[in-house]
């Protein structure tokens, strides 16, 4: 049986087994319309079952032996690896994703359970000195029951970035994926550690509304919540989390800059640009959505990533050799859109692209920019380009903090330069001669300003911050004497 039969999961949640939803919705693919499959919905009343058994199978779990958690996560990135090419085509056909695109994220699916089956073992306090005659000690603990709430643009990794972690330290998870993508950002995973020998009742697989994400925050026997998507609703939910008193780990928006320096190499950096800008149709929270040259490259610079955006094919990834898909949906596309043409109304010239090609939208390249126009000014989660020009090191550094987000920064050019810029820009990541994209297990991931809470994923310094309690414990070799 393949592991992603519909017959498996198809109108049901999961919980350790499989059992019937009392209502389901179309899984659709946004290149053509077709139905995939039906996925099961989540209700409130599920959330607060699904945090109650989560409650109690997790104390077994954190008692289990370092190896044993470690065990699972190795089996779980063996099977992803094993079921490359069927997970492959669902983050195709459901999340429109390119076959590459496709490919890297598996990819670092693979990665994050291989990484994280070394938290089990790793260090996890320290030794503390002490004015008593005492051992003093800070031990880390599992926080208990997570709640995981998922984006549509990575499903899988972006909700295994912190499933995996979380269920390695010993703790149980409630997973909301992005209802668009339930089968890649849910369903996957639900099936791999269903068969890599998770036991029962440690992770709940929970698709639904803004209902059931409100439940998967409020319910009482959840701790830490971990969110990644749009800056708006992560301000809700720290808002909820925080007037309970949980954690809530934010990773959010950005409207990232790519920096291109005097004297860079024109076509290496259009081709930065271009990816960084282009890669899943612009759908990343890294996505390079500024580009910031240096005046006397300006004009080749915007020529070049202008020619590059005219020559990458649009289409159906699952049926065509395409460098861009689909946009997730209709409205998403339709507001993409609104962005450039209100920018273009505004006084922004269209150097390429501009244009809603079916279910895509071509990649596109807007240069007379102001700040104050929206194609510069938002997060737009598309295919679009906008460039503008600096003069000086001190403006450029100016234009890249002029922004609400802070997530990445690509600069491009001679590094000893680019190591002064830095050292003046706010950002979660700086990469020197990348473009703006860039993930690896190993790193710590997240952002700062209206980009989120800060660095919260990948490592195991931000796992096990992010997923555990620092209990304080001290030892006496004797009950202690007491003036009382």
């Amino acid at each position: 049986m393949a592991l992603l039969d519909s017959g498996i999961w198809a109108k049901k949640l999961f919980g350790g087994d499989w059992t019937d939803a009392a209502d389901a919705r179309p899984v659709v693919e946004p290149a053509t319309g077709d139905q995939l499959g039906t996925v099961g919905v989540a209700t409130a009343e599920d959330v607060g079952r699904a945090a109650a058994r989560a409650a109690k199978a997790q104390r077994g779990w954190a008692a289990r032996a370092p190896q044993e958690r470690a065990a699972v996560l190795r089996r779980a990135g063996e099977l992803f690896t094993e079921y490359a090419a069927e997970v492959e085509d669902w983050l195709v056909r459901e999340a429109g994703s390119v076959r590459a695109k496709a490919g890297v994220e598996v990819a670092l699916a693979v990665g994050e359970c291989f990484e994280c089956a070394g938290l089990p073992t790793h260090p996890q306090g320290e030794v503390l000195t002490s004015e008593e005659a005492r051992w003093s000690l800070a031990r880390r603990r599992p926080a208990g029951v997570v709640s995981v709430i998922a984006p549509f643009n990575f499903p899988l990794i972006l909700a295994l970035r912190s499933v995996a972690p979380a269920l390695a330290l010993g703790n149980a998870v409630l997973l909301k994926p992005d209802p668009r993508t339930a089968v890649s950002g849910g369903v996957v995973i639900a099936r791999i550690f269903e068969e890599a020998g998770l036991p029962e009742g440690l992770l709940h697989l929970l698709p639904g509304d803004g209902e059931v994400g409100r439940a998967v925050v409020e319910a009482p026997e959840v701790r830490v919540v971990s969110f990644t998507g749009s800056t708006p609703v992560g301000r809700a939910i720290g808002e909820r989390a925080g007037r309970l008193l949980k954690r809530a780990h934010l990773e959010l928006g950005g409207n990232n800059a790519l920096v291109v320096l005097p004297g860079a190499d024109v076509a290496k950096a259009a081709s930065a640009g271009a990816f960084g800008s282009y890669l899943h149709q612009g759908q990343i929270c890294m996505t390079t959505g500024r580009h910031i040259v240096h005046e006397s490259l300006l004009a080749e610079y915007t020529a070049a990533l202008a020619a590059k955006a005219a020559a990458l094919p649009v289409g159906d990834p699952a049926r065509e050799d395409v460098a861009l898909g689909p946009i997730i949906d209709r409205r998403q596309l339709e507001r993409v859109h609104g962005i450039v043409t209100e920018s273009v109304t505004a006084g922004a010239t269209l150097a390429a692209g501009g244009e809603i090609d079916g279910a895509c939208y071509r990649a596109t390249v807007l240069t007379d920019l102001t700040p104050d126009m929206p194609a510069w000014r938002e997060e737009i989660f598309g295919p679009v380009a906008p460039v503008i020009g600096f003069s000086t090191l001190e403006e450029a550094a100016r234009i890249v903090d002029d922004c609400e987000y802070g997530l990445s920064v690509g600069i491009l050019g001679d590094v000893g330069t680019a190591m002064r810029l830095a050292d003046r820009i706010d950002s979660g990541k700086v990469h020197i001669n990348e473009q703006t994209v860039s993930d690896e297990p190993n790193a710590p991931f997240g952002g700062v300003k209206a980009s989120g809470t800060g660095s919260r994923f990948g490592g195991p310094a931000a796992n096990i911050d992010a997923f555990t309690e620092t209990q304080w414990v001290t030892v006496r070799p004797d009950i202690a004497d007491y003036p009382f």
